[in-house]
Formats: structure tokens, sequence, C-alpha cells
């Protein structure tokens, strides 16, 4: 089997680069890893989020932004091809506080960001009574909270299938139960998996999420990639009570109310525990106290992926030419932006981004 490229990683991380590869002509293959592979597209809180993001590293916020600004087409687009409607709602989000040192100290952050950003920054600060209006049911616990206009979210799951289903349309192939065993290049990179099945690529590009850790090194990457747990859980569907998420709740498209996440330094164990998911009920209730009343559906925990300083990584191999890694943990928030500008990039266009910030390179240690 050969094509133009192959992508190791079938969430939406790689579904997203295929999905616009695809767009520009180019012949793709995604392998994707059987149901026991830790996949954090199926895990996520579904933001679309601009809001905290670059606070060391404007380039970040501006990388946010410029995909958060694609996103209405983007979606537009996957559904018409689909008739998949993902729920994307864009008007807004909010960061809400208990306490008004914690609000000064971060409205102070976001005015030190928006400069850096020439002003391209746009949020309010509410303060409580303000909040009441847009969020009748907030918690007098609730200081104050920042709304954040570039804010949103989506639902990850419906944009997970629209992926894949126009991919395939498209003349993508997504193989799956795909677990890759080695990467070698001669003339073109052959990729083996094992199930002894091969394909052979002018250009690989590793998307695997966890799975960078170990394949990143044959392919000459550092991947410096660590998980992090996430708990999260979802109550029964509820008449509308939150207009806009925030990192605490949001109401999904279908009525539920997802309330999330930890942040747990644990390993590769994607499990819930009664204090993690006792901890997001007990801030969740003081955010929103009608939640006391709400049944609880479910809850799972789902591995991030993240890099030391939690920013992207874009790097093409030194090693080998034409291998390029890709990632990061907010595939959602990017999944516009890796569609729309990182096959310029791919490809070396006059028009690609500048990502050198986002390289393996930042770290090294002199």
């Amino acid at each position: 089997m050969e094509t133009d490229f192959a992508i190791i990683g079938g969430g939406v991380v790689g579904l997203s680069v295929a999905w616009g590869l695809l767009k520009r002509g180019k012949r793709v293959v995604v392998l994707d890893g059987g149901d026991g592979s830790f996949r954090a597209s199926r895990g996520n809180f579904g933001l679309v989020w601009v809001q905290s993001k670059g606070i060391k590293q404007p380039r970040y916020a501006a990388w946010s932004q410029q995909s958060a600004a694609a996103w209405a087409g983007f979606a537009d687009e996957l559904s018409d091809a689909t008739g998949h409607d993902m729920s994307l709602e864009q008007t807004g989000g909010y960061d809400l506080h208990f306490s008004g040192e914690t609000l000064t100290k971060t409205v102070a952050q976001y005015e030190e960001l928006k400069a850096k950003l020439d002003g391209n920054y746009p949020y309010d600060v509410l303060d409580r009574k303000a909040l009441l209006t847009e969020e009748p049911e907030i918690g007098p616990k609730v200081v104050g909270a920042i709304l954040h206009h570039q804010d949103g979210h989506v639902n990850p799951l419906k944009l997970l299938r629209s992926l894949a289903d126009d991919v395939r349309r498209l003349g993508g192939r997504v193989l799956n139960e795909k677990t890759v065993t080695d990467v070698r290049k001669s003339d073109v990179f052959t990729i083996s998996c094992a199930d002894g099945s091969h394909v052979q690529a002018d250009k690989v590009i590793l998307s695997a999420g966890l799975g960078a850790m170990e394949l990143g090194p044959k392919l000459g990457f550092k991947a410096p990639i660590r998980p992090q747990r996430g708990q999260v859980m979802i109550t029964e569907k509820l008449p509308k009570i939150i207009n806009r998420p925030s990192l605490i709740a949001r109401q999904v498209d279908e009525g539920g109310v997802q309330i999330g996440a930890t942040n747990e330094e644990v390993g590769l164990n994607d499990g819930v525990t009664q204090p993690g998911l006792s901890g997001l009920a007990s801030e969740a209730v003081a955010a929103y106290p009608v939640l006391a009343k709400a049944q609880l559906v479910r809850s799972w925990g789902a591995l991030r992926i993240l890099s030391p300083d939690g920013l992207p990584i874009y790097q093409e191999s030194p090693e080998m030419t034409g291998a390029f890694l890709v990632t990061c943990h907010s595939g959602i928030t990017l999944a516009a932006a890796h569609a729309r500008f990182l096959p310029d990039w791919l490809e070396g266009t006059n028009v690609a981004p500048n990502l050198e910030v986002f390289s393996e390179d930042r770290f090294v240690i002199s």
C-alpha cells in the first residue's frame, strides 16, 4: 500500500490533518490503533478554548485564536459534507472565580498578554451582579468571572465521527486495529504493523498521542510527552441551566451537564476515583447549586498528552526528513488550525505558519 502521507494516529489530531491534506489532493492513509489504545479524543471536555492559553508564550495564544476564528467555517464545511451537526457554540466562555484575589491576579495576567497580542484579546470582567444577569443559576460563592468572547464548545464525539466519515468520503483510507511497531526509511518510508501489514509513504506524520512516547525516538524525535489524567462526569439530561461553558461545567447539546476535570499525575492510569469525582462534584455544586439535585449518569477518566511546557510540538525529524511529529493536548481547539493551516507547514508552502517556537529545540538544555 503506497500513499503520499501516512498518518499514525486516528484521533481528532490525526484526522484533522488528514482532512486538510485530502482537501489539497494528497493521498492519505491513517493508521489507527485498537480499542485498547488510550484515546484522548473520546474522553475530552469538548472546549474550543482560547482563554488562559499562552500566558507565557503569546504565540500559542495567537495560534489558538487563529484556530478558534476558523472553527465556524470548518464546522460548516464538515456538516455540509457529512450531514452531522457538531453543535458548535462560540458565544464566549467563563473563567469562574471564588475569590476577588484570584480574579484580580488573572485579569493582570490577561492584560499583559493582551498587550503582547496588540490588543487582540477580547474579554470582559463580570462582577457577581453582571454574572447573575448572564447566568441566573450561578452560586453565591462565585464572586465574578472573566468572559472571553473567543471561547466556545462543541460535541467532540460528533466531531470525531464527522472527520472520520469525511476523510473516507474524500478518498482517504482509515485502517483500524493497526499497532505500528516500526518505521524505516530508504527511498520511501515503510511502516510496519503488529499484524504483519506494511504501508509505504513519501511522508509520515506521528500524531499517535501517548503512542509517540515509544514511536517518537524511532523516528528521531525526543517526544518528551507525558500523560495526565482528567476525570470527568456527566449528569442526566436537564432543562437549560448553563448558558456558556466554563472549565468547571458545560451543558452539552443533549442536555446533560458535563463536569470536569481533574489534573492528576498518575502515569498511564485512566481510571476514576471517589476523591476525584467528589472534588469535581463539590466545585460544580458551588458554582451551580442547582446541580446538587441532578442525577449522575456516567463518569470516566482520560489521559491528556502534555509536553513539558504544555504547548504543542510541531517538529520535522532531524534524522528522517519527511517525518513529522504533531502532538498537543488541545486537539479540539486546534482542530481547525490543523485542518486549514498545518498542511501548508507540512508541505513547506510560502504561506506556511511560523511554528518554530513549537519545535523540540525549546527542550534542549544548553
